[in-house]
């Protein structure tokens, strides 16, 4: 491949790849309780749910579940809801009748009780004094619609999210694959691949050859000297070289969760320069082989984080 074959990654529509990682928050009322969903996503092998729901509500977790399995494939995920101070499970009131009639019995044993008076805690601690009512339902169906629309509205911020970050990685990973398209074609190009380089290198090994061995046997040297040809030819590794930037482009331009196909991509590559540096029996080809390396890793280190 040459240079004059590189070309931008284009995505298709409006489709890209998605990051892993993001955080979105959203708030919502509803007949005086708040609440807000925040919902945290991190890189993973595959997709992990994590829900941390308040009391009561713990019968929406399997709704909840399978919306974020909806919208993400890959990724620990955790979504979190939470209550505003007073509303999460109970809301209180003091009863007067009741705290009246624990003063009056404070104040009626005082004289006859040698004991330090009572703190504010300690009165509004004893059972009656402070009344709770529950702020959220056992059963509300109505209720829980809007906290799981509540849910969709942080799932559509997050995927947003997780897509403008993937469309920047999407970006760096087109600028290794022309690295990688521009190496592999400087390999192309190198003199050291010139059949006459090659004819020049057998030529000095078989004459090294011949000195550690002055009787070795024709047919021997023979085989010796299409090892060694083969073993200078690494036309296999650049056209693999060339067909995986190719596939890798196609996957960035797909867009979506395109992430362990990158990564898969990311191994063949890697497996193909390291052949690449094994063959190379020049110092050009060498420092190219390494380079290429270099940027492979690059590509790979970028891949992991997209979905």
């Amino acid at each position: 491949m040459t240079a004059a074959g590189l070309r931008p990654v284009q995505a298709a529509g409006n489709r890209t790849p998605a990051s892993m990682t993001g955080f979105a928050r959203t708030a919502g009322v509803d007949a005086g309780r708040s609440w807000v969903w925040e919902l945290r996503s991190v890189n993973g092998k595959g997709l992990d749910i994590r829900l941390r729901l308040p009391p009561r509500l713990e019968r929406l977790e399997a709704a909840a579940r399978e919306r974020v399995a909806r919208r993400i494939t890959r990724g620990n995920v955790q979504a979190t809801l939470s209550f505003a101070s007073g509303a999460e499970g109970e809301t209180f009131r003091i009863n007067e009748a009741v705290l009246a009639d624990v003063l009056a019995a404070i104040e009626r044993l005082a004289p006859r009780v040698n004991a330090q008076p009572p703190t504010l805690d300690g009165i509004l601690s004893i059972k009656g004094v402070v009344e709770f009512a529950e702020a959220i339902p056992e059963t509300d169906p109505t209720f829980d619609a809007r906290l799981l629309a509540s849910l969709d509205d942080a799932l559509a911020s997050l995927v947003a999210i997780r897509s403008q970050e993937g469309a920047a990685i999407a970006a760096v990973l087109g600028l290794r694959l022309d690295e990688i398209a521009r190496l592999a074609g400087t390999a192309e190009a190198s003199p050291a691949r010139t059949p006459q380089a090659i004819r020049n290198r057998l030529a000095e090994q078989v004459a090294m050859l011949l000195d550690a061995a002055p009787a070795l046997d024709p047919d021997r040297l023979f085989q010796e000297a299409v090892l060694l040809a083969t073993k200078a030819d690494i036309r296999e590794e650049l056209d693999r070289l060339s067909a995986h930037v190719e596939a890798a482009r196609l996957l960035i331009a797909e867009g979506g969760a395109v992430g362990r196909r990158l990564d898969f991509l990311a191994q063949e590559f890697n497996r193909e320069v390291n052949t690449l540096c094994a063959k190379a029996n020049d110092r050009e080809l060498t420092a190219i082989g390494l380079d290429l390396k270099a940027v492979v890793d690059q590509f790979r280190e970028q891949v992991q984080n997209l979905e």
